[in-house]
């Protein structure tokens, strides 16, 4: 399973990269505000950084404007993938953009009609929002399980990105359903390696030896 980090903030993205796990990077325009930057330098920054899928979202809402932006973005890097909401003009946009060989992350999937028809246009990367699931009482699992199967049954070749994650269950969760990617806010992936037992066991043997030494 690929672990993505939900953010634009390229400070976390290099401390956390270091790590070795962090195999993408998923932004959007309400991240990439809330850094107070240029949205064009900090995707050309984060893709430096990370080598892998770095996905960058058009504003646009027609097929045209769509279609505009994403050739634009996919110039910026050869990492870029162009975030494409799910609607008729996005999955249009998609068709034409996966013709051109542009990858795409369709966002904003709520069923599993949507995402059959994101792989059918030809996306790259389909987006499931489990924790937007569970604020209507819906279960986002059972979405991620039914996508891989439509992916295993059919054969399309594309990538499910868990997104929405909000604790670590969700991260545990979909990958046990076979989501090949989890996005995860950079706040949240330090308590993937966090568990107090660990804190416990690293203190008795630090005091053990500290005992041994004398």
């Amino acid at each position: 399973m690929k672990f993505f980090l939900d953010t634009a903030n390229v400070a976390e993205i290099k401390r956390l990269n270091e790590l070795g796990v962090v195999d993408g990077v998923t932004t959007n325009p309400s991240i990439i505000f809330k850094e107070g930057r240029d949205f064009e330098e900090v995707i050309k920054e984060i893709c430096a950084i990370v080598p892998g899928p770095v996905s960058a979202e058009v504003i646009g809402l027609t097929t045209e404007e769509m279609v505009s932006e994403a050739r634009i973005l996919a110039k910026w890097a050869d990492n870029v993938v162009v975030k494409i909401p799910m609607t008729e003009a996005g999955l249009k946009a998609v068709r034409i953009l996966s013709a051109e060989g542009i990858e795409t992350n369709v966002t904003l999937i709520f069923t599993v009609a949507q995402g059959l028809l994101a792989m059918k246009a030809g996306a790259n990367f389909i987006s499931p929002f489990i924790g937007r699931l569970d604020d209507i009482g819906v279960d986002g699992y059972k979405l991620v399980e039914e996508l891989r199967q439509i992916i295993d049954i059919y054969g399309f070749d594309t990538e499910i990105i868990a997104a929405s994650i909000r604790n670590l269950e969700h991260v545990e969760t979909v990958a046990c359903l076979g989501s090949h990617i989890a996005t995860i806010p950079s706040n949240l992936f330090s308590k993937l390696w966090s568990h107090p037992l660990t804190d416990q066991g690293i203190e008795a043997f630090l005091k053990d030896w500290a005992a041994f030494k004398k």
